[in-house]
Parts: C-alpha cells; sequence; structure tokens
C-alpha cells in the first residue's frame, strides 16, 4: 500500500516481499556504492546512487516514522524472504518441487546464505518481522521427511551452520538460527505451507517439528493469495474460493492445532483485500475474508493467530487504494472498539 494508505488507520504492520537471485560475489556487500549492471539483486532495488541493502534500511526507517492522525505510530516491517524461489530458477529447475535441488548444491547455498546473512545485518537491530521463504517447505514436504532431504548446509555456512544436519530440516533450523544472531531484536516466522492440511494435519505437525518450528517466533501462513472473485471467473478455473463459516471453522482449527503442536502463535499473511461491494473488474473483485475476520475476531484469537496482514497476492487483485475504504473503515473501527485479547 501507499504511505498514506498505511498512514490512514492504525495499523501496526507493513510487509513486502524480498527476493532476487544472490549476489555473484562479496564485493557486492562491501561496495560504498551499487552499480547500474547489480540492479537485478534486491539489495540494489534502489538503485546506484545508493549502498546495497539500502531498501531494508529505508524501509524499516520509514515505518518506524509512520502516523496516525498526525501522531508518531512507529509500524513494524515484515520481510517476506522469498528468494530460494529464485535460487531454484538459478539451478534451472524453475518453480515447484524441482527448485530444492538448488539446497543440495554447495556453490548456490554459499551464495544464497551470504545473501540472507547480509540481508539480517542490514535489519541489524530494528524490530522487524520475517517470513521465512513462502511455499519453499510445501515443495520439501512433497519430496518426503524433511530430515532426508539433501541440503549441503554445513558446507555453504560452517560460520553458522557447521553443526547442523546436511537435510532440508537442517537449513530450515540454521535460517532460523541465523536470524535470532544478526537481527536479535527481529521475530522469525517459518512459513506455514502445507497444501494437505485438510487430510493430513498430523503430517504437517510431524514435518514442521522437524523443520524447527518450534524454534522460530511464529508460523506465517495465507487464506488465499488471490480475490474469490477473480478465482470465480471461468478464465481463472472457476473456484469457490470464497469463505462459509464452515470453511473459515476448518481453517481456524488448523491454524489452532499448529500453533498448540509447535507452542508458536500464527500469523496470517497475504489476506485478499476484496469485499463483496466490488464488480469483479480490474483491481475490483469481491471478496469475503476482510469483513468475515473483522467480524469474528474473538474465533481467531481463539485460534492463536496473533496477527492479520491483509494485502494482493498478484497486481489484478484489489487493493486498499481500490477497495472502497474498506479495509481502512474495518481497521479504524476494530481499534476504536479496543479490540480483542491475543491468547
Amino acid at each position: 500500500m501507499s504511505d498514506a494508505s498505511a498512514n490512514a488507520a492504525p495499523f501496526d504492520v507493513r510487509y513486502a516481499y524480498l527476493h532476487s537471485q544472490p549476489a555473484p560475489s562479496s564485493d557486492y556487500y562491501s561496495a560504498s556504492r551499487c552499480q547500474a549492471s547489480w540492479s537485478s539483486w534486491w539489495g540494489c532495488w534502489t538503485g546506484d546512487t545508493t549502498a546495497p541493502g539500502f531498501q531494508v534500511t529505508l524501509t524499516d526507517s520509514r515505518a518506524a516514522q509512520a502516523t496516525y492522525k498526525g501522531s508518531a505510530r512507529p509500524q513494524k516491517m515484515l520481510w517476506s524472504w522469498y528468494s530460494l524461489r529464485d535460487l531454484g530458477d538459478l539451478a534451472g529447475q524453475g518453480d515447484g518441487p524441482g527448485e530444492v535441488v538448488a539446497i543440495n548444491k554447495v556453490d548456490l547455498l554459499t551464495r544464497y546464505m551470504n545473501d540472507y546473512r547480509f540481508f539480517l545485518q542490514k535489519i541489524g537491530t530494528s524490530h522487524d518481522m520475517i517470513d521465512l521463504e513462502p511455499d519453499f517447505w510445501g515443495y520439501v514436504r512433497s519430496l518426503g521427511n524433511p530430515h532426508q532431504v539433501a541440503a549441503v548446509v554445513s558446507a555453504a555456512n560452517p560460520t553458522d551452520c557447521g553443526s547442523q544436519e546436511n537435510s532440508a530440516a537442517g537449513l530450515a533450523r540454521c535460517l532460523i538460527a541465523m536470524a535470532h544472531k544478526y537481527a536479535p531484536n527481529t521475530a522469525v516466522g517459518l512459513h506455514l505451507t502445507c497444501w494437505d492440511w485438510q487430510t493430513s494435519t498430523s503430517g504437517c505437525v510431524k514435518d514442521y517439528q522437524a523443520l524447527g518450528a518450534q524454534n522460530a517466533d511464529f508460523l506465517v501462513t495465507d487464506v488465499s493469495d488471490r480475490d474469490a472473485g477473480w478465482y470465480a471467473q471461468p478464465a481463472h478455473g472457476s473456484r469457490d474460493m470464497f469463505w462459509t463459516d464452515q470453511k473459515a471453522a476448518a481453517a481456524l482449527s488448523f491454524y489452532k492445532t499448529m500453533a498448540e503442536a509447535v507452542g508458536k502463535p500464527v500469523v496470517l499473511w497475504q489476506i485478499p483485500v476484496g469485499n463483496m461491494a466490488q464488480n469483479n473488474t480490474l483491481n475490483h473483485y469481491k471478496d469475503d475474508k476482510v469483513d468475515w475476520f473483522f467480524s469474528h475476531m474473538s474465533q481467531v484469537a481463539d485460534a492463536h493467530v496473533a496477527g492479520l496482514l491483509f494485502g494482493p497476492g498478484q497486481q489484478e487483485q484489489t487493493t486498499v487504494e481500490t477497495d472502497g475504504g474498506n479495509l481502512i473503515s474495518k481497521a479504524t473501527s476494530y481499534h476504536a472498539s479496543g479490540g480483542v485479547a491475543l491468547k
């Protein structure tokens, strides 16, 4: 959302993706200024007049300076660190289970680990949040026991991961430990990707315990990546992604089970912004999740959900600037009501 939208309601958190193929050499991290040819790397998205990593420090500063009704009201940044997707491209595998191949290639995983460390160092002592690798752990799970999915963890990062097992489970545990080491005031959330949750919640529990989710600070997951009205169109599969009380209860039961199994709360991320007053055209798609959540906050809290992060998952979706003011209105009214206690 725009800065104006972010300051129009008493929001607590903003989020942004960080992802690209990792820097090809350590020279990128120590340079005083980016070069124009480095612009595809996330550390130089702000251009060749800024230092590498300025994207993080600038955005953190902007969130910390947020206001509401003319008074200071600092916000936190949640970074969706999504770079194993790009490492899969570098390995020639693309999106999907094939990208897991990349974590067993020492040259690629070394570059990834160096990039992740640099990212954490740019956060430094800021009070941020990290959403660690959406989708990826689901691809790991599709290949079997995370302890048995190969990864060259200790060779790729002997400094931080020398004692970790060489598996996807060891990688997840090392990434969590690195966040606590290099960004000590930042909470790290392991992304909860269990596409089979409706039929195998117990399997999801087992796998996330293997991944070390109990060492993270929270779990992150998403209810949908597009507005329901977008999915309902024939061109997009004619899928029914609208919620009913029954669908919502099942999802909340799953979140509660996972939270209690690993002893950590859940944050819901990238919740579609659409509402039923929209007309199912570009950036104006219908959905019911904003209104459902704000009218069922006691049930949300009972499921150990500690945060709701709203935003579009793709450029055609409804946004806070195109939803007719619904999200800002709901958030403002909820804040004025005093809210519901976390559980």
